[in-house]
């Protein structure tokens, strides 16, 4: 009987390794690395010539600086030949480290070549296996410099300010404007990166905050304003803000859905109500935001009224896309397996592939983060690293396969 039952194990094996082969093949079949059109949204969902667009991917904030030295750069094509063998189709990357040790900005306006040329291969990376990029322009915390280092040049230039300043100091706001990003001409393709069909869409900030305004008046001036100005240089690309989807005070009643009922001086409401932000974002951490020693249960909870609302949100008053663009598990903290993480991930993608079938806003998921091997420096406990991870692999092509049914190739 054990040998039987072995052998009707290496029979299910088989057809099951040849039905994922085929639907891996199938997914890379529908992907375009051409990506000949820039996204466009039509409601509450994306549209690429003509079809509606599904979104899964990940987070690899690191991959200007691995790219911006020669030796270093295989990294960059490696992790992309990845995503591409498991039909992920988006990135979200920073296009930005401001000051310090290895800038791309080393102080307004001046920049490192070096970096810069690091950006300009990811991007043409990208575009060679299908991918495309979501460009994050700076940083709230001060990780790469981010608000931080942009008020303390002000004030090494004669300005008293505090860090929230950054939102209505005008010295500190043309330093931002003036951040060369998108005019940028790419030194390998010879496109500039506000003509790039690549880039899917700009971000105006990383998890941007406001702490010391929670009425949130300061930051929804800003976001004003600076979706304007980026629209004004670049009609063509998508543009989003960043948000980590706390509610604010235009809409009280949901605040309660924000964990242990914090403000941070944003407001998923009326931020994306601004008529420049094209899409909805929001992240997802509740074994950080939640309170210490939180059940795995109360975590789940959590996760599944925070998606609901904002779905629900999207769906019936912004009437915008959603994409969760930062959501993944830890091996850091206590109780993680790879069952675990895949349970999780494979959870939040049931969610976005329903709300996708049913013509809902839920429309992608970006994980973070994704590396490849020999990247122990850039390892924070939620790294997945596909070589060493074939089950978390699965989830993730399976995702894919499940959102290109959905809106096949002719």
């Amino acid at each position: 009987m054990l040998g039987a039952r072995c052998f009707n194990c290496s029979i299910l094996l088989a057809l099951t390794l040849m039905i994922t082969i085929f639907q891996i093949a199938n997914c890379q079949n529908g992907n375009n690395s051409n990506l000949p059109s820039f996204a466009r949204v039509n409601g509450c969902h994306f549209v690429m010539n003509g079809k509606r667009l599904y979104l899964n991917g990940f987070n690899a904030y690191w991959m200007m600086f691995l790219a911006a030295d020669p030796s270093t750069r295989v990294k960059v094509t490696s992790t992309f030949q990845q995503a591409s063998k498991y039909c992920m189709n988006i990135a979200r990357i920073w296009a930005f480290s401001d000051g310090g040790a290895t800038p791309l900005q080393s102080s307004p306006g001046s920049y490192n070549e070096d970096m810069f040329k690091g950006l300009d291969f990811v991007i043409s990376e990208a575009k060679k296996y299908g991918v495309y990029l979501i460009l994050s322009l700076v940083n709230n915390f001060e990780d790469y410099g981010g608000r931080p280092q942009y008020v303390q040049w002000a004030r090494e230039r004669g300005q008293s300010l505090k860090n929230d300043d950054f939102y209505t100091n005008l010295v500190v706001k043309q330093y931002y404007k003036n951040h060369a990003v998108l005019t940028r001409k790419n030194s390998f393709t010879g496109v500039m990166y506000k003509d790039d069909t690549t880039i899917f869409s700009w971000e105006l900030m990383n998890e941007a905050r406001c702490g010391s305004d929670p009425s949130g008046k300061k930051l929804q001036q800003w976001i004003t304003e600076m979706s304007a100005y980026v629209k004004s240089i670049d009609n063509l690309h998508l543009l989003e803000i960043g948000l980590e989807g706390f509610y604010g005070e235009s809409v009280k009643s949901r605040k309660q859905y924000n964990p242990n009922n914090v403000t941070v001086g944003t407001d998923f409401i009326a931020n994306n109500q601004i008529p420049q932000i094209d899409f909805t974002t929001v992240h997802m951490y509740p074994e950080h935001w939640l309170k210490p020693n939180s059940t795995d249960g109360a975590q789940q909870a959590f996760v599944d009224r925070w998606i609901q609302a904002h779905t629900e949100d999207c769906n019936s008053v912004l009437k915008k896309p959603l994409i969760i663009t930062e959501f993944g598990k830890s091996d850091r903290l206590p109780g993680y397996s790879i069952e675990k993480r895949n349970n999780y991930l494979g959870h939040v993608y049931n969610a976005i592939f329903i709300s996708a079938k049913a013509g809902g806003s839920f429309l992608g998921g970006i994980f973070w983060q994704l590396m490849t091997q020999g990247m122990e420096n850039y390892a924070d406990g939620y790294q997945v690293i596909l070589e060493e991870s074939p089950t978390t692999a699965k989830v993730i092509a399976e995702q894919s396969r499940k959102l290109h049914s959905l809106s096949p190739m002719k």
